[in-house]
């Protein structure tokens, strides 16, 4: 594996936008911000719960891309459409990473490109 590479989950936004689902940056894996979008729909509309775990499941697949694992990471951001959804948010991101303690930020932002999204994340990795 080289040391700086680029890795894309085929998304559709990845083309149009121009950025990689994942950068690998000599240790690190940054992770782009990740919705529960998969094959161009929004899954589980109207549950925060299950959007995020979906959205966390494609930050798993780029980091398993990149030889990482939710174990390796250190620093996760959750953006969501209304804080009222905050517990579910929370409860997900506790079941995925209780064990890992990342440092984490949540947001309320006032919108996302398709108003179905209730959350996105982002997630940073470190390979020790």
């Amino acid at each position: 594996m080289s040391a700086d590479r680029r890795i894309s989950s085929g998304g559709p936004w990845e083309d149009v936008v121009g950025y990689s689902r994942a950068v690998v940056a000599g240790p690190w894996v940054l992770v782009s911000g990740s919705t529960s979008t998969i094959d161009g729909e929004v899954r589980h509309v109207g549950d925060p719960y299950a959007q995020t775990l979906e959205a966390f499941g494609v930050v798993r697949r780029a980091l398993e891309q990149a030889g990482l694992s939710l174990d390796d990471v250190v620093r996760t951001r959750m953006f969501v459409s209304d804080m009222g959804n905050e517990a579910d948010v929370a409860r997900a991101h506790k079941e995925l990473f209780d064990h890992v303690r990342p440092a984490a930020t949540m947001v309320e932002i006032s919108r996302f490109v398709d108003p179905r999204m209730l959350v996105e994340v982002e997630a940073d990795a470190y390979r020790a």
